[in-house]
């Protein structure tokens, strides 16, 4: 029986939070968010399609950057509220110019720079 991306839970907007990971590092690239469209879109595709919560718009992710990611494998949590795309990034993830959007630490109560954007 073919999965049906309505079975998720949505939260009031109709959104789930979708982590990004890279299947050959394992690091954590990004959170952003899917409905019910952007989750069927991903699938038939495999290229990942995200929902724009500023624009209210879907963007396939590295339309624009030529960052894209492509979908390895969709995992669903326990509770059926989140995703995580295991995918396989080309480039940079964050919009930043970063290989991953989590590039900042607390430490000793300071934020960290952990990484600078690539060239």
């Amino acid at each position: 029986m073919a999965f049906d991306p309505a079975t998720l839970k949505y939260d009031a907007h109709g959104l789930i939070p979708a982590i990004a990971q890279d299947t050959a590092s394992g690091e954590v690239l990004m959170l952003a968010f899917m409905n019910a469209e952007a989750v069927a879109r991903t699938l038939s595709t495999g290229r990942v399609t995200y929902w724009s919560r500023s624009r209210r718009a879907f963007w396939v992710k590295g339309e624009t950057s030529g960052h894209v990611q492509r979908l390895v494998e969709m995992r669903i949590d326990c509770d059926h509220d989140c995703l995580l795309l295991m995918v396989a990034q080309e480039g940079p993830a964050c919009h930043t110019n970063r290989r991953t959007c989590f590039y900042t630490a607390l430490r000793g109560g300071e934020e960290v720079e952990l990484m600078r954007p690539e060239a």
